[in-house]
């Protein structure tokens, strides 16, 4: 079932939209999955993903291995509607001063990228970071955000709709905020 849109807006013939929903249940190319460095999804969402699309995705990560935080990688997903999961790995919080808010930035943009490369037309992307990995929510939505609006500036690629997808309200609100203060 479909999440609830937001809000939504339109940059560069790509469509933004905010949702409150599950990720593991967009009908989307690909969703994004808040990874760790060693795509060992034991927790969070990554966990949900697994529960919800099988061990595939996971045996798939295994053979994969590490990736560097503020890069992404992709499998199969599985049992899930999206035909990809791409895994991002955001930075974990330590004190704003370590560089965070760049590898977010940099999760992010290599996310999309990503599905650019797999020539997908839709993705969904949750609060990578903001959860076990302890990155301040509200700040979380507003660097997805931003990012997400300059990679789209100039852009001349495959994707037409990004969803920022969250299960919880709260995030999702924080989410709809940022977008609605992006110019």
């Amino acid at each position: 079932m479909p999440g609830k849109t937001l809000l939504a807006r339109e940059w560069n013939s790509v469509r933004v939209e905010v949702v409150e929903g599950d990720l593991t249940e967009e009908v989307v190319d690909a969703i994004v999955n808040a990874a760790n460095a060693n795509l060992d999804h034991g927790g969070g969402v990554a966990r949900a993903i697994v529960r919800k699309g099988g061990m595939s995705i996971q045996q798939e990560s295994k053979r994969i291995g590490t990736i560097k935080t503020g890069q992404a990688v992709y499998t199969g997903a599985g049992e899930l509607p999206a035909k990809f999961v791409i895994h991002a790995v955001g930075p974990i919080w330590t004190d704003g001063e370590s560089g965070e808010e760049e590898l977010l930035a940099s999760a992010v943009r290599s996310s999309l990228a990503l599905a650019t490369t797999l020539e997908c037309e839709s993705i969904s992307i949750p609060a990578i970071s903001s959860g076990i990995f302890g990155f301040p929510k509200e700040s979380a939505a507003e660097i997805i955000i931003r990012t997400i609006r300059i990679f789209i500036n100039d852009y001349h690629g495959s994707l037409r709709r990004i969803r920022c997808t969250n299960i919880d309200m709260e995030t999702a609100e924080l989410f709809r905020s940022a977008l609605a203060a992006t110019a």
